[in-house]
Parts: C-alpha cells; sequence; structure tokens
C-alpha cells in the first residue's frame, strides 16, 4: 500500500460534510481523508470520452482543484459518449463545457482551464503545479509525452485507453514502479491502430473505464487499497469480461532524462503533405485538364459512405499495407484518411517501396469538410 500522495486539507464544513457523507461513513475514506481530496490537485488530460466520466466523478468525490487540458470544440459525434456535453454545447470549447459541468455539479472544486495543445514545450511547467495526472488522450504520442513528463517530475499517472469495446487501465509512477514506455516499450507502427475517431467506441464503455480511473486517482490521493501499480485491467464489453496481467520496471532501459519530438518518435510527424487548400486547387486543375492524378481514399467503405470528396477512389488501407491493391506507380497519387495516421502510413509504405510521387492530406476529410465543404456530413 502506497502512502497518501496529499496531505489532509482544511476541517470540512458542515455543508462539506453533508455532501460527501456517503464517503465519510466508509471507514477506509472517513472525514480525514476526504480532506485529502478536498486539497487535492488534479490534472485530467483531454475532456472527451474518458475525459468526461473522470472530470465528473473527481468532481462529484470532491477533488478540491481540477485541470483541464484541451483543445477542441464540442460536435454533434461526441455526444454518444462525452456525458460532459450536451447539445446546447455544440460548436462550444469543450473547455468551457465541461468546467460548466463541473461546476453545475460542484461548485466547491476549483476548475483551471488550459486551452493548449499539450506538448513537449508546455508539459513539465503544467504539470508541475497538479499532484496528479490523470490521461484519457486518444494518440500513442500524447500518452508517451504525458508519461515521460510525469516521470520527469516524479509524479504519479493513471491511464486508460478505450478502442470498439475493450478498454485498459493502470497506473504508472517511476518511483514505485514501471510507466507506459515499460508496457508500451516501442510505439506502434503509425496508422497501425486506429483511433476511436476512426475505429468506433462502444459508448458506454467510457463510463466503465474512466470510473476505473477515477477509482484509482481517489485511493492514490488517500493511499487507501492496492492500486494498479504495476498491472494492467482489461475489460471486454461485448463479453463482460476483466481480465488482469502484471508489468514491471525495465531494468535494461534508459531512463527518461528530457522530453523529445513525440510525433516523430510515434511515427506521425507530418511529412509530404499537402494542405486541403491545395488539394482543392489540384482537383480545379485535373478538372480543366491541366494535370492528372490519382486522389486516394484510404478509409473503410462505411466511411466513404457517410462523406467522401467527389473524384476520390476509395482504396483501403489494408489492402494497400498488404500488397494485395497495387497503386500504380507511375502516376502522381494523393492519399487521405479521416485525420492522418492512416494517409501517413501508406505514405510511409508507399515511399518504402519506391514510390516517388505521393502526398498525403494533411488533417484528412476532417479537415476538408471544415476549410473547404462544410456543408458535407462529418462523423
Amino acid at each position: 500500500m502506497l502512502a497518501p500522495l496529499v496531505q489532509p486539507g482544511a476541517e470540512l464544513t458542515a455543508a462539506e460534510r453533508e455532501r460527501y457523507s456517503r464517503h465519510i461513513l466508509l471507514p477506509e475514506i472517513g472525514a480525514l481523508n476526504q480532506r485529502r481530496l478536498k486539497n487535492a490537485r488534479v490534472l485530467v488530460i483531454g475532456a472527451g470520452g474518458l475525459g468526461s466520466p473522470v472530470l465528473l466523478y473527481l468532481a462529484a468525490a470532491g477533488v478540491g482543484t481540477l485541470g483541464i487540458v484541451d483543445h477542441d470544440t464540442v460536435d454533434l459525434s461526441n455526444l454518444q459518449r462525452q456525458i460532459i456535453h450536451g447539445t446546447s454545447g455544440i460548436g462550444r470549447s469543450k473547455l468551457e463545457s465541461a468546467a460548466a459541468a463541473v461546476v453545475e455539479l460542484n461548485p466547491l472544486v476549483s476548475v483551471h482551464q488550459h486551452d493548449v495543445w499539450l506538448s513537449a514545450e508546455n508539459a513539465l511547467d503544467l504539470f508541475a503545479q497538479y499532484d496528479l495526472i490523470v490521461d484519457g488522450a486518444d494518440t500513442f504520442a500524447t500518452r508517451y509525452l504525458v508519461s515521460d513528463a510525469a516521470a520527469l517530475l516524479d509524479k504519479p499517472c493513471v491511464w486508460g485507453s478505450i478502442l470498439r469495446f475493450d478498454g485498459q487501465v493502470s497506473v504508472f509512477w517511476n518511483r514505485h514502479g514501471p510507466t507506459y514506455r515499460d508496457l508500451y516499450p516501442e510505439a506502434p507502427p503509425a496508422g497501425s491502430v486506429p483511433s476511436c475517431n476512426e475505429g468506433g467506441v462502444f459508448g458506454m464503455l467510457c463510463g466503465t473505464i474512466g470510473a476505473t480511473m477515477v477509482a484509482e486517482a481517489v485511493k492514490l490521493i488517500t493511499g487507501v487499497g492496492r492500486t494498479l501499480l504495476g498491472r494492467v485491467v482489461l475489460f471486454n464489453a461485448l463479453d463482460a469480461t476483466w481480465r488482469e496481467f502484471s508489468i514491471a520496471r525495465d531494468p535494461a532501459a534508459p531512463a527518461v532524462t528530457e522530453l523529445i519530438d513525440y510525433d516523430l518518435f510515434c511515427g506521425t510527424s507530418i511529412t509530404d503533405a499537402i494542405s486541403v487548400q491545395q488539394l482543392a486547387a489540384l482537383l480545379e486543375a485535373r478538372a480543366r485538364g491541366e494535370l492528372d492524378f490519382d486522389l486516394v481514399d484510404v478509409r473503410e467503405p462505411e466511411e466513404y459512405d457517410i462523406v467522401h470528396i467527389n473524384g476520390a477512389q476509395l482504396v483501403p488501407q489494408g489492402g494497400i499495407l498488404s500488397g494485395e491493391v497495387v497503386l500504380a506507380c507511375d502516376r502522381d497519387i494523393v492519399v487521405h484518411c479521416k485525420a492522418g495516421p492512416r494517409s501517413a502510413a501508406v505514405l510511409a509504405e508507399l515511399q518504402r517501396r519506391g514510390y516517388e510521387h505521393v502526398h498525403q492530406v494533411a488533417g484528412g476529410i476532417l479537415a476538408w469538410v471544415k476549410e473547404i465543404e462544410p456543408t458535407l456530413s462529418t462523423y
């Protein structure tokens, strides 16, 4: 059992005792540990699928200060799982929407909004303001960044991830055990693992995994129970099954001494990319017969049916990477996916095979809809 992460705060008021009475009745929590929660400062990465239940349950539990990192806006497709937001918030900053929901649930909580893209340049200064980091990010680059920054500052990190019907939760803390790098020593090839935006997610799974993450955060803050440090739990919602496996620090792994370029490390740096504005100009020129090239959509058929760019041919990523589909190597090729990761993987593979005239569309079809054809559907 780990020692409590946070010292007790001020005595509870009568209103706080009433609000948190069901916690105080638990011998393991009681008034003393409720004061630790009151004094805790927790930073939540993302106000999306996992961030939504995490923020609500942390606020309900009485965590005194919550920081939120996000740089996105609410759209209709979020509402299937991002329960902290509502229909009236569509188009609103997720930060503002989430903060308003937290304050409505528990006005005793102080909310700090960090409207930034988390990066190697700002992570350490930001994390230094908090006792504990809760990572609900949906990209490998951000997960490595969060884990490394927490390790450098000797702060615990509660991590969770979801995809389709599966979720995972663990606790990383460099001082006491493994970090994310011990679970994933190497980043998976770019585009090999779809994001929830690309592969879908069972909406209710976010609640199960998010609540589990909050339970770990509360145990760390108060020092009660056995945390998931050194363990990973996996939940499959289709089968309603939980599994667990152990992880340990790799003694041969090099220590984290600085933050790096995580997009480069994960192979997600945008290279040989064109903007959607450039693509629009190229398509206009092609329509006039001034040039010729193939625009290849590497998403799946069901995605193409929702929305596609006129003049694009559908060739799913899997067929290209497996070699089942061979694109003409003597033509100019532009590839795109939903947001970038899959087209980056296809671009890298084609370049490896010797294709010299291939580019990807930065931001994918989401950028196209946002900047070129806003009347089109999105997902």
